[in-house]
């Protein structure tokens, strides 16, 4: 289905497109508790954040195996 040549194309294309340039992003400036801002800060629990993550990375290899992987039985 995919060739080795074209699989190494996207992987590099993909390289590419997420800007693994070694360009390094500016940080935020801290902001002190005495200034008033409309957005809190708030701690998630390290088991949300493992959850999410997990039920991400599970729905996009549903998505990549049912436009990939998937064979129609009456084909």
């Amino acid at each position: 289905m995919f060739s080795k040549k074209m699989l190494w194309g996207s992987l590099t294309a993909l390289v590419f497109l997420t800007g693994t340039s070694g360009v390094v992003l500016a940080e935020m400036p801290a902001h002190s508790p005495e200034q008033n801002s409309q957005f809190y800060h708030i701690e998630q629990p390290l088991g949300l954040k493992v959850g999410v993550a997990i039920a991400g990375l599970a729905l996009i290899g549903l998505e990549l195996w049912w436009f990939l992987l998937y064979k129609n039985p009456e084909s």
